[in-house]
């Protein structure tokens, strides 16, 4: 065996022992299944050894009575057979369900715990395809597979036996095409395997590709892209067809020649035995016992070949799915968390039993608690996509409580990559963030995160009502809060022009909505979480300049006492700002007020008076 082929069936090995602990908390149902299995291939073993006595002793003598008690005795024998496979189908369908569950709820619950540089290297559709396309292979093996390759095994080694048992000649032939079977399935198992792993991984790009081409539908109609999105489709759809062929190709062969390999021991042992009837070496009972047992023979041994489609095509899936559970999580090991906090008697500030509108940060090191105030620096942060390229280089800024601090700059100078890194989607390659004197990574995410709030330029809405929508800022808000959030960002006025106001169902991520009206209910969905910093990546792009003004009038309500990050293209919204940094190439280049940036005639002057592109 070539090097290539032990590392498969390693793989193949290794994926199913992986596999097991999700079958270990049914393993006693599964027990009770194989047995069951195994008792209905014992039942189709015994009847057909029975046939042996039952024509010698009552067919040839012509024993009616005696025959009517054999056929009894059959008929009781098949019937706990017939039952033993519907109570063992009826088990494996419902251990297979509950298998299926708890791998759909490891894998979503895993694929959420990932880090973004995960979603930013692998294409939603792929991702998705782990969801339907693999999970789907695996329920069809477990409900197909399973029972059938139990009852399968139990009939071919039974049958085995009880043929040496009648006859040792026609035996030893009938084990020559046994190898022969056997060495088929061997080879075309190892290559279709291949195909079949190539296969999902193909249909997983293809449905990433249509996916993207479904949702930018109105940009590829307006560029005219259908043409060259056709011929990109026609590549990806022709590399899945290939690889399907050949799959399908090399595994479906096995069921043919299997077949034609068992007519052709069937018609020898037919043959072979009658000439020994003739001769008088065998009786007809054991010849037609004999018989029966090589078509018996045949039929689990195909019924294995086309289980092992399936079951290839499974083991393929839960390659995939593994290589994403083992994929690492996002790293947190912060042991800071966020409390409710309050000042007591003594005027510490300390943990609160309910929420007082007030929050602290627990510290194991401390009795009492950290105010949080929103004071954010960064120090000397360096940081880069990859290893290759930096996008901040030393990068050193300060926002003290209640300011507002904005960001301007060229695309690429950095801007929404200081946002990522407060959040901490990705981690710095040097220096330190610090939150109210605390280092973030300190700070465990959820609890960071919870401390902040985020509108992005590009909004995402979620099926549900309006109200479900706001409300995701913070799932304890009140109507009445969910509310005051949409009037302070004036979204109040057209949501209630709205057939059902705030009751009206979103979906497609909000397809029935302007783009203007989708980013006033994602600044609502931050303005309800009422965070102590608010940051807004681009918060009022997609709205016109009169529902600009009205917004901007409600998020300064909102902006009240807090700590804000601003970045905007539109130079006329960072007017108010405590603070603009001006971003070029990862560094900061320029700090001040607006008036003071004016004064100075840097790049900020420039990019003002429209000298300098600002995208």
């Amino acid at each position: 065996m070539d090097p290539a082929s032990k590392d498969k069936k390693k793989n193949i090995l290794t994926t199913l022992k992986k596999f097991t602990r999700f079958l270990e908390p049914s393993k006693y149902i599964l027990f009770l299944i194989i047995l069951l299995s195994g008792i209905s291939g014992l039942v189709g073993i015994t009847g057909s050894f029975l046939l042996r006595p039952i024509i010698n002793n009552y067919i040839v003598p012509g024993d009616v009575r005696g025959l009517g008690y054999a056929v009894a005795v059959l008929t009781v024998i098949y019937l706990s057979g017939a039952l033993s496979t519907l109570a063992g189908n009826r088990l494996m369908v419902r251990v297979t369900q509950k298998i299926i569950y708890e791998l759909r709820m490891d894998l979503f619950h895993h694929v959420d715990s990932l880090p973004l540089s995960y979603y930013d290297a692998n294409s939603d559709g792929n991702i998705m395809s782990y969801f339907t396309n693999d999970i789907d292979t695996i329920e069809n093996a477990l409900n197909s597979c399973f029972s059938i390759m139990v009852q399968s095994f139990v009939t071919v080694i039974g049958s085995i036996i009880m043929m040496f048992v009648l006859n040792v000649p026609l035996t030893l032939f009938t084990m020559v095409c046994f190898v022969v079977i056997l060495f088929i399935i061997y080879y075309n198992s190892k290559v279709s395997k291949q195909y079949y792993a190539k296969r999902q991984q193909y249909s997983g790009d293809l449905n990433g590709f249509a996916r993207e081409m479904m949702e930018g539908q109105k940009v590829e109609k307006v560029f005219g892209h259908e043409r060259e999105n056709l011929k990109s489709f026609h590549i990806l759809n022709e590399d899945l067809r290939i690889a399907s062929t050949k799959a399908f190709a090399y595994s479906g062969v096995m069921t043919p020649m299997v077949v034609s390999i068992g007519f052709i021991n069937y018609t020898f042992t037919a043959s072979a035995g009658a000439l020994m009837v003739i001769k008088g070496l065998i009786d007809i009972g054991t010849l037609a016992s004999y018989l029966i047992f090589v078509r018996q023979f045949s039929v689990p041994v195909n019924q294995f070949t086309q289980q092992m489609n399936l079951f290839l095509s499974a083991v393929s899936g839960m390659e995939r799915i593994f290589t994403v559970l083992e994929t690492e999580p996002e790293i947190d090991e912060g042991e800071i968390t966020l409390s409710p906090a309050k000042t007591d008697k003594t005027g510490n500030y300390v943990k609160a039993d309910d929420f007082t509108g007030a929050w602290g940060w627990e510290t194991p090191q401390l009795d009492n608690l950290i105010p949080l105030k929103g004071d954010v620096r960064f120090h000397d942060v360096t940081f880069g996509y990859d290893s290759n390229r930096k996008i901040l280089d030393g990068i050193n800024l300060y926002a003290k409580p209640g300011q507002k601090i904005a960001f301007v700059g060229s695309t690429g100078a950095g801007k929404t990559t200081i946002i990522n890194l407060i959040n901490r989607f990705y981690e710095i390659y040097g220096g330190q963030i610090t939150y109210d004197g605390i280092d973030i990574r300190d700070i465990r995410k959820k609890d960071l995160r919870k401390s902040l709030s985020l509108v992005l330029q590009d909004t995402h809405l979620f099926s549900g009502t309006i109200t479900d929508n706001i409300r995701y800022g913070n799932l304890e808000a009140t109507d009445e809060e969910v509310r005051g959030a949409a009037m302070l960002s004036n979204a109040d006025s057209f949501i209630r022009r709205l057939p059902n106001g705030y009751d009206t169902m979103i979906k497609n991520d909000g397809d029935n909505l302007s783009l203007g009206q989708r980013q006033l209910l994602a600044i609502a969905r931050a303005a309800v979480a009422n965070p102590p910093v608010l940051i807004l990546d681009e918060a009022t792009s997609s709205i016109d300049t009169r529902t600009e003004e009205l917004v901007e009038a409600g998020m300064d309500a909102i902006m009240k006492n807090r700590t804000v990050f601003v970045i905007a293209h539109r130079l006329s919204t960072v007017h108010n700002a405590n603070a603009i940094l001006v971003l070029d190439h990862g560094h900061v280049v320029e700090r001040g007020t607006h008036d003071e940036l004016l004064a100075q005639k840097g790049r900020y002057y420039k990019l003002y008076h429209g000298m300098m592109q600002l995208t």
